[in-house]
């Protein structure tokens, strides 16, 4: 018993430091959601140029979507004329980072990090999608927006799929209409997943020793292709996963290694590898999984030479953002957002897990 409340004692300390962050994100995430619309993205998304894959990477990055969530969004700017390139693009770019996630990796991790995963995401997306082109087969989409099925989620059941939020005039309006998504539905969408991610941390915390990384991982060469092998499979969004990193980063892993994890965890899992795979083609997916491995594994030996470079250690600056509120702050925002998380799940925002089907067209 002693054991279990000292693991909730870490998670709890984790979650209050990251709580008033994770309201900032979900409140710019309403925003978004108020104001940025399907056909506005997918208008400048057509052709297979080099244009058309950055920019939609930069759409996907502030977006906070989870791996398959993902999926039923880029098969509607596919059908909306969006090129292949741009598709896979911004099939990896939105669930590596986001809104939601920028801030909570600047209060558990650094102001280092937080510059560089959504710049390593756009990076990452941006050559599968210009490979893609180049490489990809030119096949038609093979799912219907209204057909897509990830791990139990039926979205061609969800009122949200196929139609778009009547468009608000007023600025009350949409702000509610945004609010309302980012608390309610988002929050049911990622809440649990993020208090998984909280836990798990907190179970790293107490169980693994102070330097288990220096001992056992501290050769990058092992390392980072462990966090590939570990996160590829893995079914975390980015905001659970940074405060899995910001756990092992405490125990000794080098920063370039949990950019791998932070990289490769959210932007796959098993369910989405198969997604992919039907929306975009066999050959998609192979080049979808050798971008995300081969960036992530070369922006993480970029990003431990940028620390050394600059004479930071990752573990003595992790955390150091959150110390900046009052305990009281953090304490009432971490109650607040427990209340949120708690209450969207009870109501049923989700109808199925772990999927962000729901409205998804009017997020992006």
């Amino acid at each position: 018993m002693q054991i279990i409340l000292e693991i909730l004692a870490a998670a709890w300390h984790i979650f209050q430091q990251s709580a008033i962050y994770m309201l900032f994100g979900f409140f710019i995430a309403g925003i978004l959601y108020a104001y940025v619309k399907t056909e506005k993205i997918a208008r400048y998304l057509g052709g297979g140029n080099v244009r058309s894959v950055v920019l939609a990477a930069l759409a996907g990055i502030p977006l906070p979507l989870c791996s398959c969530g993902v999926v039923p969004a880029a098969a509607a700017l596919k059908k909306q004329g969006a090129g292949k390139g741009a598709t896979l693009s911004f099939l990896i770019s939105t669930p590596e980072t986001g809104v939601d996630s920028i801030p909570i990796t600047y209060a558990l991790l650094d102001p280092v990090m937080t510059v560089i995963r959504p710049i390593s995401a756009f990076i990452t997306a941006t050559v599968a999608g210009v490979v893609e082109n180049f490489y990809g087969r030119n096949n038609e989409i093979r799912l219907d927006q209204n057909q897509i099925d990830i791990e139990g989620c039926d979205c061609s059941n969800n009122p949200g799929s196929g139609s778009m939020v009547k468009e608000k005039n007023s600025f009350r309006d949409k702000m509610a209409e945004g609010i309302k998504y980012a608390f309610g539905e988002l929050m049911a969408d990622i809440g649990p997943w993020f208090i998984l991610g909280i836990f798990l941390a907190g179970l790293i915390t107490y169980l693994i020793p102070e330097r288990f990384a220096d001992a056992y991982l501290g050769n990058p060469l092992l390392a980072m292709p462990l966090m590939l092998i570990v996160g590829i499979p893995m079914y975390v969004c980015a905001t659970s996963s940074t405060p899995i990193a910001a756990a092992l980063i405490l125990k000794g892993l080098s920063p370039g290694a949990a950019l791998v994890f932070l990289l490769a965890g959210p932007a796959t899992n098993m369910a989405s590898l198969s997604m992919v795979s039907k929306l975009m083609g066999k050959r998609s997916l192979v080049i979808y999984l050798g971008a995300i491995s081969a960036c992530s594994l070369v922006l993480g030996f970029l990003t431990d030479l940028v620390y050394s470079k600059l004479g930071i250690s990752a573990r003595a600056v992790a955390g150091q953002a959150a110390e900046i509120f009052p305990v009281f702050v953090e304490f009432a925002a971490a109650i607040v957002l427990a209340s949120l998380i708690g209450y969207s799940v009870f109501r049923g925002f989700r109808k199925s897990e772990p999927c962000a089907c729901n409205s998804v067209e009017n997020l992006v």
